[in-house]
């Protein structure tokens, strides 16, 4: 759990009534006496980052993020607060780079600033090499054992601090707060959400690709703090995140039989959904968390389902003749996108929560698949087969389609929390099963590969951490 900072200018003023943890803060400067976004002349245009159009690489905006100075040096499980603050340095503007929408100099070809210089920039020796925004920080050790990341935001131009924020965290959580410094520039200056701060899951895979092994694994949405939840023993598939992020729901092979388990991350245990010798798969839990969506196959057809996150009677929901599977509720938990072939092909079809008013949304050439509701509503992402598989976007009505991907074979996609990037899996051609996880942005023009050790396959974005 990270806790906000209250802001240096609100601690000078409730002074020891402060959480002891935040209280001490760098030294007052002029820049403290001012509105934490002070008023821009009216010659100057805001600094923003317009993301609709997409940004094409050379044209980023250009943004200084030199290393964190640490209040006094001193020594913390994760290392000293010197090196955190060049490492933080780093982790930020990794961050903003893979976005796609900044060019961040390199911290080694930066002036390191001092600790008082943190609120009081030298904006002369910043506008000369270039950059358009700074972001600074600092880095201190509190007695309890935390740390304390303080991070701000300036426009180079007009010498204006935009925002601020830090974080108490404990030293094993230090790169939270860079990916939280992160978003706070990021959605400071595009005015869209956070999504550096989340995590993803997905099928790490090895072995050749008529016996591959497959494991759950878990990690940062950058690819650090990698780890695996299971050992292979039991093929697994399509974990997804429980909204509160304490478990996983997938399909695994345990006992030969493709059923559906939730695994708790916490404490390592799992348990069987629906106990049912019938197969079931493609589950996904509900905006609420009070209920697992879900597909099983039963007397030759395969149709939609429910059943409580705590387990009991699977409630029907579809009853055409075929398959009706993958299944994605809206955010607002109201309805549901799903795929089905009972028109001869895979299409895309929404219904109410309840299995009421199913209306097909898909009419473009090809056949469409594992669809998935935004976060923020507007939009539903799948994939196409036909010529290929590629990442695409429609309105839920299915006007708007568009293809986001053109490579391959892409599929499974996965929304960050702010609706504006997703994950998916880009399989290699040949027999070697080489998978590997993508990411790419509304405008097709973003993409990048998301590092992991082993191959991988199913990724899964987990919302914001808390």
């Amino acid at each position: 759990m990270i806790a906000p900072v209250l802001s240096l200018s609100l601690m000078l003023l409730v002074g020891t009534a402060s959480v002891p943890a935040v209280q001490e803060a760098p030294p007052p400067q002029p820049a403290l006496q001012q509105a934490p976004a002070q008023a821009q002349p009216a010659q100057q245009e805001e600094l923003v980052v317009d993301v609709e159009g997409g940004v094409q690489p050379g044209a980023q905006l250009s943004i200084a993020i030199p290393v964190m100075p640490a209040a006094a040096v001193a020594q913390t499980p994760a290392g000293s607060t010197d090196a955190l603050g060049r490492q933080l340095a780093e982790v930020v503007g990794n961050d903003l780079r893979n976005s796609g929408l900044f060019d961040p100099l390199s911290p080694g070809q930066l002036r390191q600033p001092s600790f008082p210089e943190v609120t009081a920039p030298t904006f002369d020796y910043w506008g000369g090499t270039g950059a358009q925004a700074l972001v600074q920080g600092f880095v201190r050790a509190n007695g309890d054992g935390t740390l304390t990341v303080g991070c701000y935001l300036y426009d180079v131009s007009t010498r204006a601090e935009l925002t601020r924020q830090g974080f108490v965290v404990s030293p094993s959580d230090w790169r939270r707060a860079g990916h939280k410094c992160a978003d706070m520039v990021y959605t400071r200056l595009t005015g869209e959400g956070a999504y550096f701060d989340s995590r993803v899951v997905y099928v790490s895979e090895t072995g050749p690709k008529n016996r591959r092994i497959k494991r759950l694994a878990i990690m940062d949405q950058d690819g650090a703090n990698h780890r695996f939840l299971t050992n292979g023993q039991s093929i697994v598939l399509t974990p997804r995140f429980a909204p509160n992020q304490q478990s996983i729901v997938y399909m695994s092979y345990i006992g030969k039989t493709p059923a559906i388990y939730v695994y708790d991350i916490g404490s390592g245990r799992q348990r069987l959904v629906v106990q049912n010798a019938a197969t079931t798969f493609a589950p996904r839990f509900s905006p609420d968390g009070r209920y697992i969506l879900f597909s099983m196959a039963r007397n030759g057809n395969t149709d939609l389902y429910r059943v409580s996150a705590q387990g009991g009677q699977p409630q029907q929901l579809t009853s055409s003749p075929g398959i009706d599977t993958g299944g994605s509720y809206s955010p607002d938990g109201q309805r549901i996108v799903f795929e089905s072939d009972r028109s001869g092909g895979q299409q895309l079809y929404v219904m109410n929560a309840d299995g009421s008013n199913q209306q097909r949304i898909s009419f473009g050439g090809g056949r469409y698949a594992t669809p998935v509701w935004s976060p923020r509503g507007d939009l539903i992402a799948f994939t196409r087969l036909g010529g290929g598989f590629r990442i695409g976007v429609m309105t839920p009505n299915g006007s708007g389609e568009r293809l986001l991907t053109d490579d391959w074979q892409d599929e499974g996609p996965s929304w960050a929390p702010n609706g504006r990037v997703i994950t998916f899996l880009r399989s290699g051609r040949g027999t070697s099963g080489k998978a590997d996880l993508w990411m790419v942005d509304l405008t097709g023009v973003n993409e990048r590969r998301i590092p992991t050790p082993l191959d991988g396959s199913d990724p899964a974005w987990g919302p914001l951490r808390p």
